[in-house]
């Protein structure tokens, strides 16, 4: 596992941009694990940056993201499907056949998971990014007494519906269930970036880099994985 600390928050997004861009230079068709929420917002503004100078080009690349709230149309605003399209699929050259999320408005939920893992097999990821949440999930993988290694639907907690009301009118309006990669899944995926920021995320940065390895932590279990990047700010990474 390598760590990189950052002062400078907009160097961070830089160098995981840049991440995925030396993996598409050296492999125009490779496949890129995609996340949302705050995290990956100023790191997809560098990838637009990056390809509106010619820096690269998403044209022959496949994504996969890890995860869609069940019940949110592809159309709601606050869907993945829309943040992916708003915060990046609309501004690069990447064929909207070529990207994929799993759709949680289907009828058959676990027909959906059982689809999504097939592709995935089908086109194995090369670097997948992930953010981190406050209880140590990645994805939508909660803390529990076991986790499911391919995609599923999960019972939110709390904890993560009152971290994303903030995107939402009001937390009544937060889905109460997601589709997500589960974290055999994401453990598949030949090189892993984390992305960690702020002060308020050191004390779970600690616990899945440095504390032991349990289903209670979900990112813990990317200590088992072969190449990992972590990149942090200075608050984010201040207990390490």
């Amino acid at each position: 596992m390598e760590l990189k600390c950052f002062d400078d928050i907009s160097e961070l997004d830089r160098y995981a941009a840049q991440i995925f861009a030396d993996t598409l230079k050296t492999k125009p068709n490779a496949t890129l694990g995609l996340a949302t929420g705050s995290t990956p917002i100023g790191i997809y503004g560098k990838m637009i940056e990056m390809y509106n100078n010619g820096e690269v080009s998403f044209k022959d690349a496949t994504t996969f993201n890890l995860d869609e709230y069940v019940g949110l149309s592809p159309e709601h605003e606050q869907s993945y499907a829309h943040f992916m399209k708003q915060h990046l699929f609309d501004h690069i050259d990447l064929p909207r056949r070529q990207s994929h999320l799993p759709s949680g408005m289907v009828s058959d939920l676990q027909a959906e998971c059982s689809h999504y893992d097939r592709m995935l097999t089908e086109q194995p990821i090369d670097v997948q990014l992930l953010g981190l949440g406050h209880n140590g999930h990645i994805g939508f993988n909660e803390p529990d007494d076991e986790l499911q290694g391919g995609t599923h639907i999960v019972e939110l907690e709390e904890a993560t519906r009152t971290a994303n009301a903030r995107f939402f009118d009001s937390i009544t309006e937060v889905p109460t269930k997601a589709i997500t990669m589960g974290v055999g899944s994401i453990l598949k995926a030949d090189s892993i970036v984390l992305v960690v920021k702020g002060a308020d995320k050191a004390g779970i940065v600690k616990k899945a880099l440095r504390g032991p390895i349990t289903t209670e932590c979900p990112a813990s279990l990317l200590q088992t994985h072969k190449k990992v990047v972590v990149l942090v700010d200075r608050e984010a990474g201040r207990l390490l």
